[in-house]
């Protein structure tokens, strides 16, 4: 019973990555100290590690190139980018992450009004180009070719002097008790200038990221205007949702 829960368990993080305590323990409907047993055995095999706040997934050499990530499930991110866009009103100025779920959202603001795009990624650019209906203001930087998109200090002194009427931002991780994560250090910096960029800031996720936490916290789950995601959340996320009066797509 304890080896299959084990395997279990294993598998469970390695498919997301990253898994807060809590989340394992409501998962798999077991004790904090059980799972604290468990981690304990499943760090021994090396394909584990300790993080704040739960476990992770040993990194692989390299993040998936931009590509690869975009053609995965990509019909669940066609489904959640069509609902984000229901949310842009004509002459809207909006600030679109590197997430490339976020990108599948291009498509349908093209059919809108002078609708103005704000990013820092360089394939949101180049997939904005395609649309001559929309105005694209391009933030410069240093390159990063893991996430395809420009970071550093140019990048957030340009933030500076930007506001939008929404902000679609993407996670690593989402949990009610660390909020939006990220695993990268310059992508979280970008988010935390970007998420004071304009009043609005809707969370772009799948349901894959509910329940875990990276490294980064960048901004709290109550502090959403709205969630865009494939699935209905959690009975914990709903409760959080209707509490903090969020918008939920799905």
């Amino acid at each position: 019973m304890r080896l299959d829960r084990l395997n279990e368990m294993e598998k469970y993080i390695l498919e997301r990555k990253t898994v807060s305590l809590a989340a394992l323990t409501e998962h798999f409907h077991v004790s904090t100290n059980t799972i604290r047993r468990d981690l304990n055995e499943l760090i021994e095999r090396g394909r584990i590690v300790k993080v704040y706040g739960g476990v992770s997934a040993k990194p692989e050499s390299a993040p998936l190139p931009m590509a690869i990530r975009s053609a995965a499930n990509s019909d669940e991110k066609q489904k959640i980018g069509r609902l984000a866009a229901e949310l842009v009103s004509d002459h809207d100025t909006i600030f679109l992450d590197s997430g490339s779920t976020i990108l599948c959202m291009l498509p349908y603001l093209a059919e809108k009004n002078s609708v103005t795009i704000v990013t820092h990624s360089l394939s949101a650019m180049y997939e904005a180009s395609k649309y001559p209906s929309l105005q694209v203001i391009a933030l410069g930087g240093l390159y990063n070719a893991s996430t395809s998109s420009y970071v550093g200090i140019s990048t957030l002194d340009a933030l500076s002097r930007i506001s939008t009427d929404l902000v679609f931002i993407a996670a690593t991780g989402v949990s009610l008790e660390r909020g939006l994560t990220n695993t990268t250090y310059f992508e979280a910096e970008i988010k935390r200038k970007v998420v004071g960029c304009g009043d609005k800031v809707v969370l772009v996720a799948d349901h894959t990221k509910f329940g875990n936490s990276s490294t980064i916290s960048f901004f709290d789950f109550e502090d959403l205007y709205a969630v865009v995601t494939d699935r209905k959340p959690g009975r914990k996320y709903l409760e959080a949702i209707q509490n903090n009066h969020i918008k939920l797509c799905f």
